[in-house]
């Protein structure tokens, strides 16, 4: 019988042939939704951070009224239909300055603890990483600076450079610094001498990208809770600093600067001056404090399995 007379055999395909790996991004989002489904506290914190977010990004063009327009005919009125949120002692609506103040107060937030987090994790990083007198200089210069009270340090940078939004970002960044920085040292100095550290050295990886790409991530989850909580305080840094007059300059709204405008005028009964730009105030810094939980777990490598 020839070659020819026979079958011809089937090639039946591998069970073993890899598939196409998912998209990183769909990975992502699918985490980022298991995250949110896990946790309810985390998802509602999300949810009012849209709502912010979105106040501050659109709010300023659908309020209903210019918040810097005066009306001394419709001074300090009781909340109505007409003024949500009542006016204040020369007839602004309190509702568009509140939803206008939003787009102030997270800018100054969110880029000063930005720029904190970028210098902080940078310089601990380096030191954690070194050690040896790095480590030593760095760990004095950061006392230096946590000695001092942080809101009266800031106070001071404020006072001496000028009450600007640029100033106030500045002071909040500066008096941030420490925060990330001692933290990321610690989780560097921990995980620079680990199994996985040596193995990438071993595979050719230089110091940086070792740093950067393999102990670096392993000290975002601590991080997120950090960054979390100083968004809020970052937030009632500046009204501080607002209320007390060095802060940004009036009129342009700003939620500590109307709830001391609003101080002046709670005993003689008109208590919605004060009242709801506190309430906006104490939301927001609600929604950031309880985004920690959800922002470490979403970050956290080990969550991925």
């Amino acid at each position: 019988m020839t070659d020819a007379s026979l079958p011809s055999a089937t090639v039946a395909p591998c069970e073993d042939t890899p598939k196409a790996a998912p998209r990183k991004s769909a990975g992502t989002l699918s985490h980022i939704a298991y995250v949110l489904q896990e946790n309810p506290v985390t998802a509602f914190a999300f949810a009012m951070f849209a709502f912010l977010i979105s106040s501050a990004v659109i709010g300023p063009y659908v309020v209903p009224y210019d918040p810097l327009a005066t009306d001394t005919a419709n001074a300090l009125q009781a909340p109505s239909l007409a003024h949500w949120f009542g006016t204040d002692q020369v007839g602004r609506d309190i509702f568009s300055r509140v939803i206008v103040a939003t787009r102030t107060d997270l800018i100054i937030s969110v880029l000063a603890v930005a720029m904190s987090f970028v210098i902080g994790s940078f310089l601990g990083a380096i030191a954690g990483y070194r050690g040896g007198w790095t480590d030593i200089i760095l760990n004095r210069i950061l006392d230096t600076i946590m000695a001092f009270p942080l809101f009266v340090l800031a106070m001071g940078i404020v006072a001496a450079l000028g009450n600007s939004i640029a100033n106030i970002i500045y002071a909040t960044a500066i008096i941030n610094i420490p925060f990330y920085a001692r933290l990321v040292r610690a989780e560097v100095n921990i995980r620079r001498e680990a199994g996985f550290t040596q193995a990438a050295k071993l595979s050719g990886n230089s110091d940086a990208r070792v740093l950067a790409f393999h102990i670096f991530p392993n000290a975002l989850p601590p991080m997120m809770v950090q960054i979390s909580l100083n968004l809020g305080w970052a937030i009632l840094n500046a009204a501080g600093l607002s209320f007390i007059g060095l802060g940004v300059r009036p009129p342009t709204p700003e939620w500590g600067i109307m709830v001391a405008e609003g101080a002046n005028f709670i005993v003689s009964g008109e208590w919605w001056i004060a009242l709801f730009p506190g309430l906006w105030l104490m939301l927001a810094v609600f929604t950031f404090n309880l985004m920690g939980d959800g922002l470490r777990d979403i970050v956290d490598p080990r969550r991925r399995t």
